[in-house]
């Protein structure tokens, strides 16, 4: 008969489980539970279906999402064509229809008309913070608590959300895109690269592949809680807002999401 580790044995065990616990936050080697579950709704994304951010778009957007009864439905397919920020929304939602009774937020009418896609301005509701121009999906997952916002690639994960800056500017004119982080490589040419899912230019939903240096500035958002998700309180967040008319600086944006400036919360 095995014996049973010693009381000395099971205390030092539990003593280097806490360090490597601590030593990983520190590093910001958080936990990242949905991470899997967004990669696999992926799999499950419709391909290609072209690139527009038109009032098309936004139509087929409305028609492709149901909210009701307490439920969410997506239908991907009918959401063509499609640009980036309603790409990864719909991943969102998927993930938050597919979480099991109890760990889903409360469907409610007021969350309802917050998550409804396509006719909420810049910095209203969920949809219009997570369409909004600059930190829009890391400013949602701030004030409500959904998970946790940095700036580092070294900490980035398969299955994080991630807006790239591919400019310097934040805000109304900054040229940006949503995407889904899938990874860094290294190519056959010695160049460091991007890998990330989202609708892109020209061809829609897909993966795609782009140098790190065409990147400027990289905001990371890791979905930890959702099932802490409600209807935002105020309805509407004046920072996102005011980003539809002016340019924001990287220090206005680190000091709305709370981010020190080694760009971890």
């Amino acid at each position: 008969m095995r014996s049973l580790p010693s009381v000395a044995s099971r205390t030092l065990f539990n003593s280097l489980a806490c360090l490597l616990m601590v030593t990983a936050l520190l590093r910001g080697e958080e936990a990242a539970p949905h991470n899997d579950a967004i990669l696999g709704i992926l799999t499950k994304m419709p391909s290609g279906g072209g690139y527009s951010a038109s009032s098309r778009a936004n139509s087929a957007l409305k028609e492709a999402v149901s909210l009701g009864g307490g439920n969410i439905e997506v239908t991907a397919r009918k959401a063509a064509p499609s640009y980036c920020s309603e790409a990864t929304y719909l991943v969102f939602l998927e993930l938050l229809s597919s979480l099991p009774a109890g760990k889903r937020p409360v469907i409610d009418e007021r969350l309802a008309k917050a998550l409804r896609p396509g006719s909420l301005p810049d910095g209203a509701g969920i949809w219009g913070r997570w369409n909004a121009n600059g930190p829009g999906t890391a400013v949602l997952f701030k004030e409500q608590g959904l998970g946790t916002n940095f700036t580092d690639p070294a900490q980035a994960r398969p299955g994080d959300f991630l807006k790239i800056f591919w400019n310097d500017r934040i805000g109304a004119t900054e040229h940006g895109h949503s995407v889904i982080f899938l990874g860094r490589e290294t190519g056959a040419d010695g160049v460091e690269k991007v890998r990330f899912w989202s609708s892109n230019l020209p061809g829609g939903y897909g993966e795609k592949t782009v140098p790190a240096l065409r990147i400027k500035r990289y905001l990371f958002s890791r979905l930890l809680r959702p099932e802490v998700l409600h209807a935002p309180v105020p309805w509407t967040n004046g920072y996102l807002s005011s980003l539809e008319r002016r340019s924001s600086g990287p220090l206005e944006m680190e000091a709305a999401l709370g981010l020190s400036r080694q760009g971890r919360d």
